[in-house]
């Protein structure tokens, strides 16, 4: 069964079809008062010669549908619609099934991920929400969606650990995850810092792409170390990838691309680097003088790795905003040199602060381990409610890392605020929690009468109802515009409206089973509703708060 809002949309575009117009109906929610839908397609024709006919069709599609109490079209083509409640209790059900796109796309999300040998920091947060919900929004839909944490496992940074060690006689075989967090920004300052260290590391970089036999035995065992601490890591948060390529998976390919670019005229030299022929201002530049590469290398042959491998319509690239020329550059070349002719976006976005507006620090300056980050709200969330299990606790504390991100519009910046976000009232991941555990102990408390005898609905009843019907429209927006905020925001509106339905009428106080029912069959429609919103956002449900 189809979602009826897209059956609608469906039928409707059906009679613009018939005028020879290609048109997407869009339903948004009205600004006007005593409407609760509006859409704007029809304005664009209201010049036409035939403008009343396509109107007329239009209306005769929506008044085949009990669902709208009021219908109206204004003399410029904007269409108001006002529910009729008590059909939309009969009608609406948000299963899962009825959300399942009839074109269903191949999409690959590249969250870009972290270098191997350094903590996952506060800053990698925004890229695993973000890239986890736009990974669920695809799937609820039945999208065809994989996953790649993109490693940075390859080139300088390795380099870098690996002349650290051997500058300081460190035996590589006994060093922790915890030793490579220390080595790490070492490493990096020498090489800013130090010429001859600098010139070392070069040479180091220089045997890794060669394949020294030496020098990679010594990065296998970096990685392997690094992926294990990194893989826990991410179980804390509930995070995972259908794939964990790095860098190092794609850089054998690199020499026949440079060489096959190079022979179609598509590379030039510069100063002894390789650029982009494309006309572009400045000029892309794709390997260094000394030949090294650079990211913009790495990232086209894994363009044409994905393309072998894991064929896609479309890949999202979640990474910062600040990576914004990198992606212009690189989106650039992949259609100059004709890699694919597959679509590819970067889903850009600001950076999370401290409650102050300041970057995440440590005491020392550095920045902030994302664990330190996980224990500070769970403790926090503790004080409050310091009976519940440590498994709740773990998944209210998610709730709240991932709630309050994703919150705001992915393209701002926004601050951490503990207080604000762990509070139990407001938009924040614990009042959803407790609204969702507030509906499911009701389920389980009270039972439907097998007639399933209803009453008409009372004002709390209907403004939930009219609630739970939209669902669609902002999920629909939050996958168009990869913005998972429409539905984070959704999801409090929601919630609190059924707290004030909830608070409306004691249910213990209800002798009357067709009331009860009425109160319960909501209830279970909210329970769903929400559900299904908190798995598209990556949040887990909790039993018990």
């Amino acid at each position: 069964m189809k979602n009826l809002l897209e059956e609608i949309k469906l039928e409707t575009n059906k009679i613009f079809l018939d005028f020879e117009l290609q048109v997407n109906l869009d339903f948004k929610i009205s600004k006007i008062e005593e409407f609760d839908l509006q859409i704007n397609n029809l304005v664009q024709f209201n010049s036409r010669s035939d403008f009343k006919t396509i109107s007329k069709k239009v209306k005769e599609v929506l008044e085949s549908y009990t669902i709208f109490k009021k219908i109206e079209i204004t003399d410029n083509g904007f269409i108001n619609l006002s529910f009729d409640t008590e059909e939309l209790f009969k009608s609406i059900k948000n299963t899962r099934d009825e959300f399942k796109t009839l074109n269903p796309e191949k999409i690959v999300i590249d969250y870009g991920g972290p270098n191997i040998g350094k903590p996952l920091h506060v800053g990698h947060i925004r890229t695993l929400n973000i890239g986890r919900s736009i990974y669920n929004l695809h799937s609820f839909i039945s999208n065809e969606i994989k996953s790649d944490i993109h490693l940075g496992d390859w080139g300088m940074p390795v380099a870098q650990i690996i002349t650290y060690i051997d500058e300081n006689n460190l035996k590589i075989n006994q060093l922790t995850s915890d030793d490579y967090q220390i080595i790490y920004p070492k490493a990096s300052m020498e090489y800013k810092l130090n010429e001859e260290f600098k010139n070392k590391a070069k040479s180091i970089n220089k045997l890794l792409n060669e394949n020294d036999e030496i020098v990679i035995n010594k990065w296998k065992i970096i990685k392997n170390t690094s992926l294990k601490k990194l893989k826990k890591d991410l179980e804390v948060f509930n995070h995972d990838f259908d794939y964990w390529l790095g860098e190092s998976d794609v850089n054998n390919m690199i020499p026949d691309m440079i060489k096959d670019l190079t022979s179609k005229k598509l590379l030039t030299t510069d100063d002894g680097a390789l650029v982009s022929s494309e006309a572009t201002d400045p000029k892309i530049l794709i390997t260094k003088s000394d030949g090294s590469y650079l990211y913009i290398t790495t990232d086209l042959a894994t363009v044409l790795h994905r393309k072998k491998h894991i064929p896609y319509d479309k890949a999202l690239y979640v990474v910062d905003k600040r990576q914004s020329l990198h992606f212009q550059q690189l989106f650039s070349c992949i259609s100059f040199f004709n890699l694919t002719d597959s679509l590819h976006e970067h889903i850009a976005y600001g950076t999370l602060n401290d409650s102050k507006g300041n970057p995440f620090k440590t005491r020392e300056g550095d920045s902030k381990p994302l664990l330190e980050l996980f224990e500070e709200i769970k403790s926090y969330i503790y004080e409050f409610n310091n009976d519940l299990s440590d498994t709740t606790l773990n998944k209210l504390t998610n709730s709240v890392l991932t709630y309050s991100d994703l919150l705001t519009n992915r393209k701002t910046d926004y601050k951490f605020d503990l207080e604000k976000f762990a509070s139990n009232s407001g938009k924040t991941g614990i009042y959803i929690q407790y609204s969702q555990v507030r509906a499911k102990k009701l389920l389980e408390k009270f039972k439907f009468s097998k007639k399933r005898n209803f009453r008409p609905l009372k004002e709390s009843e209907k403004n939930l109802m009219r609630i739970i019907s939209i669902f669609g429209i902002f999920l629909e927006q939050s996958i168009k515009t990869s913005e998972p905020h429409h539905l984070a925001n959704y999801l409090y509106d929601i919630s609190n409206n059924f707290n004030i339905f909830y608070e409306d009428e004691k249910f213990s106080d209800l002798n009357n089973s067709a009331s009860l029912n009425t109160k319960l069959y909501l209830t279970e429609l909210f329970l769903t509703t929400v559900n299904n919103t908190m798995h598209c956002l990556g949040i887990e449900p909790v039993d018990e708060m």
